[in-house]
């Protein structure tokens, strides 16, 4: 682990380090700790205003930066994330606390999404409809939309960057991006490569603050669209925002994710996945699992697995090579698992068999935010903690008849993000993968997201709005489509005479 100093987070606008005088500042923890270490700057009206001004100027010049030009720049981003792998991954685990093997892992992740971006002349190609009438073609062809602003959670800094910039830029627009103010450092270090690889001022622009910020974006003409990956709430309250102003949007939002265990399941592959699912990022992502349903056959077996495996995870600091998951955001992340725990059991007609409530930590760690592995069994559809995103390492379990049980389930559930089945029937597979009503379907595997040339997005209250994040369904959402219809004749011929039939006239050219 490098040794970071105390750090005043900065916005960065016009390509330079702006200092907010006077602004308020929030505190920054290091939640492996819960020591401080850091401030961030709460923007103003005047940080906001500069920051939409310089995007839509440098909107102007970046729109007619030829595409191979402006994915120059993508790759030479690529390349310098690669020389900083370690610095950068340790800046995730330093503020945002995920486990120092999973933000390698992001950081990656981030790498291949800045690889498929570099596609992009390929993936905005247009059509052309030659002879589509007499002398008449016609073209069409993808082109930017203007400034977009975008909005992350904490827990993935350096993912969300990646489903949103490369591919905004790419496309010709410009950028204004706001972290979490619980994880910022990672901006601030790409910024610091932003400014190595020679970006154009203006084409990005990141501004820290609360949520007054894109408040300023929704009816500014000067802003094109709006992007976001949080709550479903903060999006259904987005979403109201930009068709107020007319904006284009793209809202992933909450989930409560199922993992099926089918009478067939290869047990050992199943309770590998549970793991990562489960207690990966210390279940603070959208795609962790936190039902566990089993059929009858095999449900008894399931509990006694998962609960061996779970009593085996190591909770500790982000940083040590031994620790599986590391701590939860804040205090009051904390604290909202152990508030579940409560409302679960008083519910009723379920059972606490493990609890991660007050894990034994190292000294240097009993003021982190820590809370173990933790399992409800036998909840039930209407319990509270079957509904509610949680988001942290608190699993519940329930009983199904068979599978259409559990698609039912998932049917019902307000949330479509994603599920999982592990099975070795293909009729099984076939069945679940058709009708699970998500976005996105896992088969023996914990964590169904996609790889970056493909959607990621769910469904229902997941995802506001129709376009889903990197590949070319990012492309979509950051252009937008251009017809021209042409009509060509010899310079020194005549004009075409009209038909000698007029009792039907086109509603187009002819």
């Amino acid at each position: 682990m490098s040794d970071f100093p105390y750090v005043k987070i900065k916005n960065f606008i016009n390509g330079q380090w702006r200092e907010e005088a006077g602004t308020p500042v929030k505190p920054l923890y290091n939640p492996s700790t819960g020591e401080q270490i850091g401030e961030v700057p709460m923007s103003g009206a005047d940080a906001c205003e500069a920051a939409i001004a310089t995007a839509w100027e440098a909107y102007q010049t970046w729109r007619e930066v030829p595409v191979a030009k402006r994915v120059a720049y993508i790759f030479k981003l690529r390349e310098a994330m690669i020389r900083n792998h370690e610095k950068l991954a340790q800046g995730i685990a330093w503020d945002q606390a995920k486990h120092i093997s999973e933000a390698r892992g992001e950081v990656q992740r981030v790498i291949e999404i800045l690889e498929s971006a570099c596609g992009t002349p390929s993936l905005i190609q247009g059509d052309i409809l030659d002879q589509i009438s007499s002398s008449i073609s016609v073209k069409v062809v993808r082109q930017s939309l203007g400034v977009f602003g975008g909005v992350a959670p904490f827990n993935f800094p350096a993912l969300v960057f990646g489903w949103f910039i490369p591919y905004a830029i790419a496309a010709g627009n410009t950028f204004i991006f706001k972290p979490s103010t619980q994880s910022p450092y990672f901006m601030q270090l790409i910024c610091e490569l932003f400014q190595e690889i020679g970006l154009p001022a203006g084409v990005v622009n990141v501004i820290h603050g609360d949520r007054s910020i894109p408040g300023t974006w929704y009816e500014d003409p000067r802003m094109a669209g709006v992007c976001l990956v949080g709550s479903t709430p903060t999006a259904k309250k987005m979403a109201e925002g930009c068709a107020r102003g007319a904006k284009r949007s793209m809202l992933l939002g909450g989930a409560k994710n199922m993992l099926l265990v089918m009478e067939d399941a290869n047990l050992d592959i199943f309770v590998n996945n549970f793991l990562n699912s489960c207690y990966g990022s210390a279940g603070q992502r959208c795609l962790a699992g936190s039902i566990v349903a089993a059929v009858p056959e095999i449900y008894d077996t399931v509990m006694e697995r998962i609960l061996e495996a779970s009593k085996t995870v190591k909770v500790g600091d982000a940083f040590d090579p031994d620790v599986y998951m590391g701590p939860l955001i804040s205090r009051a992340a904390a604290d909202n698992v152990a508030k579940y725990v409560d409302i679960a059991l008083a519910h009723g007609n379920c059972e606490l068999i493990l609890d991660g409530r007050n894990p034994v930590l190292p000294e240097k760690n009993k003021n982190g935010f820590f809370v173990g592995p933790t399992i409800i069994r036998d909840v039930t559809p209407c319990n509270p903690l079957f509904t509610t995103e949680v988001f942290g390492p608190l699993v519940a379990t329930i009983k199904v008849a068979d599978m259409d049980d559990a698609l039912n389930l998932i049917r019902a559930s307000e949330f479509g993000n994603g599920a999982c089945i592990f099975t070795q029937n293909a009729y099984y597979i076939e069945r679940f993968s058709r009708l699970a009503d998500v976005g996105m379907v896992g088969v023996n595997v914990g964590i169904c997201a996609p790889h970056p040339y493909v959607p990621f997005g769910g469904i229902k209250g997941s995802l506001l709005g129709t376009d889903k994040v990197q590949g070319k369904d990012g492309l979509n959402f950051f252009t937008q489509n251009k017809v021209t219809t042409v009509r060509t004749h010899h310079p020194k011929g005549q004009a075409p005479k009209p038909a000698a039939n007029t009792s039907i006239r086109s509603c187009v050219a002819s």
